[in-house]
């Protein structure tokens, strides 16, 4: 009874190991860091390679980044070839990130998979990168804060001089 209990286990647990499958493809941002101040796009760029001995189909994607970034995948399926050869890669424009206006500076993460696999038909993600958006102040509200903040400075400073032989009690001369 335990020798049949012990080859059960065995087996589901040689069965789970070739469900669990490394990434076919190796995806590699070339800056998965990237920062920029106030709104606009920023640009992700990657080097894609197939890590398997076999043709592979690069059938779609799947992305997410937090609110209010939006991912325009557009370079990818425009961009990228439908098949990658055994050990070959390729590398080109992955994506854009849009950062609108009025976005509050934080730190925005992203993931980004590619799905396919040995068929024209599979869904299977077989290659993903995490990336991050850090988005800082317009260096034009940087300068419009620092103006405001030396002319408070100013203010605080500025003083009559009192020896103005013109001056008799502070009176101005007439």
């Amino acid at each position: 009874m335990k020798s049949s209990v012990l080859s059960m286990i065995s087996i589901s647990l040689l069965l789970a190991a070739t469900a669990a499958k490394a990434d076919a493809l190796t995806l590699t941002l070339s800056s998965p860091f990237q920062v920029i101040a106030g709104s606009g796009v920023v640009t992700f760029d990657a080097t894609v390679t197939n890590d398997t001995g076999e043709l592979l189909y690069l059938n779609g994607d799947s992305s997410s980044v937090d609110s209010p970034l939006t991912l325009d995948d557009s370079p990818y399926n425009t961009g990228f070839p439908l098949t990658l050869a055994a050990g070959d890669s390729f590398t080109g424009e992955l994506f854009d990130v849009d950062v609108p206006y009025g976005t509050l500076p934080d730190f925005y993460a992203g993931a980004f998979e590619i799905t396919g696999g040995y068929s024209s038909s599979d869904q299977n993600v077989i290659g993903a990168a995490d990336f991050d958006v850090v988005v800082t102040p317009e260096p034009s509200s940087l300068l419009l804060l620092a103006t405001g903040g030396l002319a408070g400075l100013g203010i605080v400073f500025w003083r009559r001089p009192a020896d103005n032989p013109g001056c008799k009690d502070g009176a101005l001369p007439a």
